[in-house]
C-alpha cells in the first residue's frame, strides 16, 4: 500500500511546497514594495540628495550579497528590507526630478500604472499557462550584463540615444525576468522565497525607471 501511494504523495508534496513559496514570495514582495514606497516618500519630502552612482552601486550589490548570504535565515528578511529600503531612498531624489517637470506627475503615474499592468499581466500569464521559461535564463543573464554596461557607457559618455536604447532593452529584459522567475518558482527551480522576492522586486524597480525614462523622452519634457 505504501508503494502504491508514494507516486501520488510526492507530486502533492511538491505542489504544496511550490504554493508555499509563491504565497511567501508575493506576501514579502507586497511588504517590501510598500516599505520601499514609504522610504521613497520620506526621501522626497525631506528632499534628500541622491547618494550618487558609486554609493548606489556599492549599496545595492553589498546588500544584495548580504541578502544572498542570509537567505536561509530569519535575518535574510531584514536584509531584504534593508536592500529595498535603500533602493527606495535612492528613488526619492529621482522622482523629485521627474515631478519638477511640466508633465512630471502624469508621466510618473503613467509609468507606475504601466509597471503594474505589465507585472500583473506577465505573472498571471506564467501562473495560468504554467509554461516553462527556464530556457530564457542564459539570454537574460547576458542581456542584463550588456544593458548594464551600456547604461554605464551612456552615462559616462553622455549619449542620450544609447541611454534610451538601454531603457528599451531593460523594459524587455525585466519583463522576461518576471516570466522567468515566476516560472522558476512554479516548476521548483526557485525554492527560496527571499531570493525570489529580491528578483521580482528588482525587476519591478528597473521596469518602472526604464518606462519613466522612455515616457519622459517621448513627452514634451523630453524635447
Amino acid at each position: 500500500m505504501n508503494i502504491a501511494k508514494s507516486p501520488v504523495a510526492q507530486p502533492r508534496s511538491s505542489v504544496l511546497a511550490t504554493n508555499k513559496v509563491l504565497r511567501n514570495t508575493y506576501s514579502l514582495l507586497s511588504l517590501t514594495l510598500l516599505f520601499s514606497a514609504a522610504v521613497a516618500g520620506v526621501s522626497m519630502m525631506l528632499n534628500l540628495p541622491h547618494p550618487g552612482l558609486l554609493i548606489s552601486l556599492a549599496g545595492y550589490f553589498g546588500l544584495l550579497f548580504l541578502t544572498s548570504k542570509l537567505r536561509n535565515s530569519g535575518l535574510g528578511i531584514l536584509a531584504v528590507f534593508a536592500l529595498t529600503g535603500f533602493m527606495g531612498y535612492s528613488l526619492g531624489p529621482i522622482l523629485n526630478q521627474y515631478l519638477a517637470m511640466t508633465n512630471g506627475p502624469t508621466t510618473v503615474m503613467t509609468a507606475l500604472g504601466g509597471t503594474g499592468v505589465i507585472f500583473l499581466g506577465l505573472s498571471a500569464y506564467a501562473l495560468t499557462t504554467r509554461k516553462d521559461f527556464s530556457f530564457m535564463g542564459g539570454f537574460l543573464m547576458v542581456g542584463i550584463l550588456v544593458a548594464f554596461l551600456g547604461g554605464l557607457g551612456a552615462l559616462f559618455f553622455e549619449m542620450p540615444l544609447l541611454s534610451l536604447a538601454v531603457s528599451a532593452m531593460f523594459v524587455l529584459l525585466m519583463s522576461g525576468l518576471i516570466l522567468y522567475e515566476t516560472s522558476n518558482i512554479i516548476h521548483g527551480g526557485e525554492t527560496n522565497y527571499i531570493m525570489a522576492t529580491v528578483t521580482l522586486y528588482v525587476s519591478i524597480y528597473n521596469l518602472f525607471l526604464s518606462l519613466l525614462q522612455l515616457l519622459t523622452a517621448f513627452s514634451s519634457d523630453g524635447e
